[in-house]
Order: structure tokens, then C-alpha cells, then sequence
């Protein structure tokens, strides 16, 4: 059954914001190992790619655990899908004609149209709940490397 109400923010990512909502923070969420999880053998070769590619930046930023393993899983696959259906349309267009057995030739929308609609929606819902759209980074705020405090030399 489903909980009402928004659902929680995850306590890093709170951290990351600088917890704009001055809440206190959940210190007893589960903690899943940190690091870039195995990729799975079933995802398919594009998939596997856009793994490689974003896993490291997920990782870089502290965003990525081992529990992390299936939304990223199906965000890769919906990219690849997306990205295949992508390149049916370039290559075929959007539209095809159709004649019925009535002999009336009607122009009809490609099915990867909605391909690509629905696995565009998988990815974006995915983003978001990665970190990977400009919007849910712009929420984001990384500590300082370089920290210029003048007394903070004196209790090192």
C-alpha cells in the first residue's frame, strides 16, 4: 500500500542541499555500502555503455551505493531502448502509410513514437531520482575542497 504524502529525501542528499529545511536529519537511515556496484550481465550492450559512462560520475559526487544497483540498471536500459528507438525514427521518420483492405491509405504514427515516449518518461523519472537533471543538481551543494578558514590551521 502505498504511503501518502511526498516521499522522504534521502539524508545525503539533504546533507548536499545544506538541509535548506533546517529539519532534523534522519542519522538511523540505512547506510548501503558506497561505491559502484557490479554491472549486471543482462543489460544489453548500449546499456552496458551508458553504465560506464555514468556510474563514475555517479560515484565521483557520492550519490551511487550498492543498493543504487536496479534504478541505475533500469535507467541504462531505458536509455538504450530509448536510444534505439530514437534511431528508427531518424532512419524511417515518425509516420508510415497504411492501406486497409478497403483500399484507403491512411498515414499512421510508428509505434516506436510511443517506444520512445515511454522509455523518455522511465529516464527522466530516473534522473531525477538520481541527481542527474540540471533541476535536482541545482538542489545540490557540494562541501568546499579548498577550505580558506585562517583558524582552522590553528587545530589541525
Amino acid at each position: 500500500m502505498a504511503v501518502p504524502g511526498r516521499k522522504p529525501k534521502p539524508t545525503v542528499m539533504k546533507k548536499l542541499e545544506g538541509n535548506p529545511g533546517n529539519r532534523p536529519l534522519n542519522e538511523n537511515e540505512p547506510k548501503p555500502k558506497s561505491g559502484i556496484p557490479p554491472c549486471p550481465r543482462w543489460l544489453n550492450k548500449a546499456a552496458k555503455k551508458e553504465w560506464k559512462r555514468i556510474c563514475p560520475i555517479l560515484d565521483a559526487i557520492g550519490l551511487l551505493t550498492h543498493a543504487d544497483m536496479a534504478v541505475v540498471a533500469l535507467y541504462c536500459q531505458a536509455y538504450a531502448r530509448f536510444a534505439e528507438a530514437e534511431a528508427i525514427l531518424t532512419e524511417l521518420g515518425t509516420t508510415y502509410e497504411y492501406t486497409n483492405k478497403a483500399g484507403e491509405t491512411n498515414t499512421v504514427k510508428r509505434p516506436e513514437v510511443n517506444i520512445a515516449k515511454d522509455y523518455a518518461q522511465i529516464i527522466k523519472s530516473t534522473c531525477v531520482e538520481l541527481g542527474l537533471t540540471p533541476s535536482s543538481r541545482g538542489r545540490i551543494s557540494l562541501p568546499s575542497e579548498d577550505n580558506d578558514d585562517p583558524f582552522e590551521a590553528d587545530f589541525a
